[in-house]
């Protein structure tokens, strides 16, 4: 497998529908080839043509590449979530992004 993308509703609220939260996952060894790009630009395409008029996403800080590769694709940073999750016994942060689609007139 080279990677996957998806897509996660961030709230079963009808108010949040039209929002999901992206994932995105390459493997190791093929990192920078732009297969993330791909599978991200794809991802949304195929948002905005479902009605999805803002995708967020959570990165920690220090993946300098993810957070590259979503603010070329018109993410931008809205904040930060400070020990917001723990890998093992390490508190960590995650950087908060989103995307609105220029296709819901926002």
């Amino acid at each position: 497998m080279l990677g996957w993308a998806a897509l996660s509703p961030v709230s079963s609220r009808s108010v949040y529908t039209g929002v999901a939260e992206v994932s995105v996952y390459v493997a190791e060894s093929l990192r920078g080839k732009g297969i993330g790009k791909s599978l991200l630009s794809a991802l949304i395409e195929s948002s905005e043509r479902s009605g999805v008029w803002t995708l967020q996403a959570g990165i920690f800080p220090e993946n300098a590449a993810s957070m590259a590769l979503h603010k070329a694709l018109g993410f931008r940073e809205v904040g930060c979530r400070e020990r917001i999750g723990k890998m093992g016994d390490q508190w960590r942060d995650v950087v908060l992004l989103e995307r609105r689609s220029a296709k819901a007139g926002i």
